[in-house]
């Protein structure tokens, strides 16, 4: 018999590729701009996250989430919860990753957790709450629960998808140039990725198409680069074999 003391929450892990620069204390009250970009090697793949005032675990940090209610689905329970939580509407990219269901993941009356993954794209700059921030994947503070668990289950199945689908654009900004677009899949992939071959592939598949523009020339001087963007503005598999694999 189902245990009537039994919740259903849903929890989401949103990703932005952001400079490392951004990265701010919660409470402070500030967020800094998601389009200005650094050198390369200057992004991280960033989630977002926010901090517990009350036990239990006061001073960790969660996912953005919340108790599913008894008349929405919970798609739409998770699309709320981010807008009234924490007030990020721009989500390029939401799926459903897995339930988590251990009896003993939280204190108190048992809660299952449905989670997600989403993705905000590149020049989306949402307004954020004052406790609430976004951390680089790679130095997650003290997480709260499984929260943590549940990060490294999205990262996962980002960095599968970005192999075999076109789930990039939902990281990317409308036009790009190829440069800007493999610092997008280092810092989601977490090793580097040669510009060339990764344009070659893509090319292939046919998820990038010309702009017909050019951005401004570097430093350097030289030739403007060309930009593209993504053929597609939703999810589709591209390749379902493949795979990107870090340099050897």
């Amino acid at each position: 018999m189902p245990n009537s003391n039994t919740i259903h929450e849903v929890l989401t892990a949103v990703f932005q590729v952001r400079p490392v620069r951004d990265a701010i204390a919660a409470g402070d009250g500030r967020h800094s701009g998601g389009g200005h970009r650094g050198p390369a090697g200057d992004d991280e793949l960033s989630v977002l996250l926010w901090q517990r005032a009350l036990d239990p675990q006061k001073g960790t940090w969660s996912l953005p989430g919340g108790v599913l209610r008894e008349d929405e689905d919970m798609t739409t329970s998770a699309r709320r919860q981010l807008a009234e939580k924490v007030d990020v509407r721009e989500v390029a990219h939401l799926e459903q990753l897995s339930v988590f269901s251990d009896p003993h993941r939280v204190p108190g009356p048992r809660r299952i957790a449905s989670t997600f993954l989403g993705l905000v794209p590149l020049h989306a700059d949402p307004g954020l709450p004052p406790d609430t921030a976004w951390h680089p994947v790679s130095a997650l503070p003290e997480m709260s629960f499984d929260h943590g668990v549940v990060v490294e289950h999205a990262r996962t199945r980002l960095a599968a998808k970005l192999s075999y689908t076109n789930i990039a654009f939902a990281l990317a900004p409308p036009e790009f140039a190829m440069s800007e677009l493999r610092d997008i899949y280092c810092a989601a992939l977490g090793y580097q990725v040669d510009a060339t071959n990764l344009q070659r592939v893509l090319k292939r598949r046919n998820v990038l198409t010309p702009t017909g523009n050019t951005a401004p020339s570097g430093r350097a001087g030289g030739r403007p680069p060309a930009l593209y963007r993504f053929t597609d503005a939703g999810l589709r598999v591209t390749d379902e074999f493949a795979a990107l694999r870090p340099p050897t």
